[in-house]
Order: structure tokens, then sequence, then C-alpha cells
């Protein structure tokens, strides 16, 4: 691993693309070993990125509440072949759009939601959230919005199509019923306390004890970022946990769930969230063959498979990596990663707060993935 040309590279995005601000940190075996922050968490570029500066994580949400699912799975208390409606009975009658005609659906899975093959969608106007939120405003709750979402039929019959949708807000509140705990206390309980991740929320901006990092959004045409409101539309209501998008958290406590993820669930402490053989279904591909066509052609992964919740890559090859088989992770809206491989126990967490850049997925997140795995 050549640190020089990962500085280098950090440093380039800012220059190339204008991106206000960067951080990222590399663990090997429960070792810090490499850190790296640039630019300014403010409009006016005084405020260096620091320590304590937090993001909108937006996506990269998925990958906790995938470790939540899983620990659940682990105990008992739930299996990923459970129908969804066994915690949820809003879901018991479903309807599907097939062949330009609505039939009824036998059921969703939950490893169908997990590997986003729900037959949901990302569409945040749906008419159940409108109505949910015209009667309950602030007060609407995880489950009587996640309630709302299948009041319209699915895209497609579940298992059938990838689809990148909200459908990780769904086992969100699946894990609400199993644990009966609110999500939020789920993940403090479960996660956050026993990693020591004091500095991850659920997730209005301004529920934090420390600087959020300004966000901004890219224009295109012009090649440019420009300032944006501090928010996540995400989340739904004040009283909305969305476990696909939800959480404000910095590059330190992220780094420290990566690093606990790569090491087979073990954290530097000793303290197991997870076990290393269910931290190796991460690793393992649920697309059928035509969803293995969409999350290329749609999400530009090719190469990528995709597991409970996170990009697994596959084939190499495909896109003339040097890095190995088997690296797992996800991203965010505002153009955040996070890449873990248990062979080598090494992971990364890349943060910015820059909404709609496409460079980061299709150019910036495949290059440090080499520059890190690469042999």
């Amino acid at each position: 691993m050549d640190f020089q040309k990962i500085t280098d590279y950090l440093k380039s995005i800012g220059e190339e693309y204008g991106v206000p601000s960067t951080d990222m940190m590399i663990y090997k075996d429960h070792e810090l070993i490499y850190r790296n922050m640039n630019g300014y968490t403010d409009g006016n570029k005084s405020v260096a990125v620091s320590d304590d500066t937090q993001y909108l994580m937006f996506s990269m949400t998925k990958v906790q509440t995938m470790a939540a699912l899983m620990q659940l799975v682990e105990r008992g208390v739930l299996s990923l072949d459970d129908e969804v409606s066994k915690y949820l009975p809003a879901y018991k009658e479903l309807t599907a759009i097939d062949n330009d005609n609505i039939v009824k659906v036998d059921s969703l899975k939950l490893w169908q939601l997990a590997s986003m093959q729900s037959g949901l969608d990302y569409n945040l106007e749906r008419p159940g959230i409108v109505r949910v939120l015209k009667e309950k405003g602030a007060s609407a709750t995880t489950r009587e919005l996640v309630d709302s979402f299948i009041e319209t039929p699915l895209s497609f019959i579940p298992g059938t199509h990838y689809q990148y949708s909200l459908s990780h807000d769904v086992i969100a509140a699946v894990i609400e019923v199993a644990s009966g705990m609110k999500f939020s206390e789920y993940l403090k309980k479960n996660i956050w306390e026993p990693l020591g991740m004091d500095r991850t929320y659920f997730a209005k901006p301004m529920n934090n004890d420390g600087p959020v990092a300004k966000q901004y959004i890219y224009n295109e045409p012009a090649n440019t970022v420009e300032p944006m409101e501090q928010s996540c539309c995400y989340q739904l209501s004040e009283n909305y946990e969305s476990g696909g998008a939800g959480l404000t958290s910095c590059t330190k406590d992220y780094a420290i769930f990566a690093d606990t993820l790569a090491c087979g669930g073990i954290s530097k402490d000793g303290v197991r969230i997870l076990k290393p053989e269910t931290v190796e279904v991460f690793k393992k591909n649920f697309l059928c063959e035509a969803s293995m066509r969409e999350i290329d052609v749609n999400m530009g992964r090719k190469g990528y498979g995709y597991s409970i919740g996170m990009q697994v890559f596959l084939e190499p090859s495909l896109v003339g990596s040097p890095a190995p088989a088997g690296i797992f992770g996800w991203d965010g809206a505002a153009g955040s990663c996070i890449q873990m491989d248990t062979a080598s126990k090494t992971s990364f967490v890349f943060t910015m707060h820059v909404r709609g850049f496409g460079p980061a997925y299709g150019i910036i997140h495949p290059k440090l993935r080499d520059l890190v795995f690469g042999k």
C-alpha cells in the first residue's frame, strides 16, 4: 500500500472537482495505519476538517442496519427467510406490477428486502407517505410510514429484479418489532455503545454535539459544487428513523465499525458484535441473473454483486482491478463510502459531503479501492 499515492490522489479530488473537504481512515487488523484530512467544512473556508467533523451518512446507514439485522439472525430472533408480514401485518396483502398487470404477491421475505429485490422503490412522494405525513406530521413514526409504503403496488414480483429502494427502512421497522426496541435504541445498545461509537446519531442535522460539515450539491454541467441546505430528505418526520439513510456520524466512528467487520465481527477491544461466519454472509451474492444485469447497467457496479445490504466485489478482472474479490461495503448520497476485506483484515472509510456527485461512485471509490487493496 503506497500511502503517498493515496495522499496525492485525495489531494487531487479537491483540485480537480472542487470538493471542499475529504477525510479518510485506513485500518489493518485493528491498527490505524493511515489518516488524511483535507479542506474545510464551512462555506467561508475557515474551519478545517477535524476528528469531530460530522456528516450526514445517508446510505452508509444501511451497513449498520444490516449488521443489526444479522445480529438478530444470529440470535435466532428472526430468519432471512421469514416473511415480512410476520412482523409487519400490513405487508400480508401485497400486489405487484407484472407485465403491465397488477397481480397478487404470494410473499415478501426479509432477504429480498435486504438484497434490494423487494419491488419497492425510492419514491418519497408515494401516496402512502404523503397521506401519513398529512395526517400525522412531524409525529409520524417509523412503523406508520413504513406500513404506508405498500399502499401502491410493488414494481415487480419480489426476487425477480434489483431496484434500489426504501427496503432497508422496512427492515428498521422489522428490527423494532422483533427486538421490542426503538431502532435507535437497538443500535445504541448493540453497536454504538459496545464499539465506543459516541458520535453517531439518528439523524436530524442538529441532533449532534459537534460540527456538521457544510453540505454541497454537484452542478454537473458547470463541474462545480454549490452550497445546499443542511438536511436529509430521507428523514421523513421528526420521529422517523430511516434504516436506509438516517444517520449522522463521523469518519472515526465509521472506521471503528469498518475495522470490526473486516476483522470478522470483533473490535480492537475484544467486543464481538457478529460471528465471523455471519460477516462472511455479507460477501455472498444474493442477486438473480436479471438483478446482476441491473446492478451493472442501472447502478454502474460492473464486477459487483449485492449481498445483505452491501455490494460485494466478485469479478475484479471485468474492470481491470488489482484488488481481490470479496471486498464488501457501500456508499452514501453525499459521496462517502465504507469498504472492507476480511482476508487481509483491512478496511477504509472515506467521507465527503457533496450530493449528486457522480464521479464519487464511478471514479473515486474504485480508485481508492484499488489503491488500498490492490496487490
